[in-house]
């Protein structure tokens, strides 16, 4: 794909910079990073979004988690890799990425509220809207994601 807009960070710099500010806020909670590079992660493998996946696999690697883990997260509800909160965590991502298909349900809710404070909650959530405008910002504009020489087969 071709790049659709040139420097389109550059270009929205005014929204960016709170998107930024966003972002910054999320990590400076009590939610971990390795989480929060799950969820980023699982939003992105449902939208699609090759840009984020490089981003935050690449993240992940760099803050400690297992190849595995990554490999097998588009599969977790089948794996025995993920703790009760990285579940709860998972199927909330995976509702609000969805949301246009299924409202949420008390069931989600339930097991989201029961490994997470309120404060985390809406943490939580607002790091699910966000990678969610992220993947949508650069999917838009057909942004791709870095290649290295290493990354392609012989």
């Amino acid at each position: 794909m071709t790049l659709r807009v040139e420097n389109h960070f550059k270009l929205a710099s005014k929204c960016i910079k709170p998107m930024m500010a966003l972002e910054d806020a999320i990590q400076e909670s009590s939610l971990e990073h390795r989480l929060l590079e799950l969820v980023k992660i699982r939003a992105s493998q449902i939208n699609g979004c090759a840009f984020c996946l490089h981003m935050h696999t690449t993240d992940a690697r760099a803050a400690g988690e297992s190849e595995m883990r990554i490999y097998m997260l588009d599969a977790w509800r089948e794996s025995s890799l993920y703790s009760e909160q990285e579940r709860a965590a998972l199927a909330w991502t995976e509702t609000l990425t969805l949301i246009a298909n299924k409202a949420t349900s008390d069931e989600e809710y339930t097991a989201l509220a029961g490994v997470f404070t309120p404060e985390e909650q809406v943490y939580l959530t607002m790091a699910i809207g966000a990678i969610n405008s992220w993947n949508r910002f650069q999917i838009g504009f057909a942004a791709s994601h870095p290649v290295n020489a290493s990354d392609v087969p012989a």
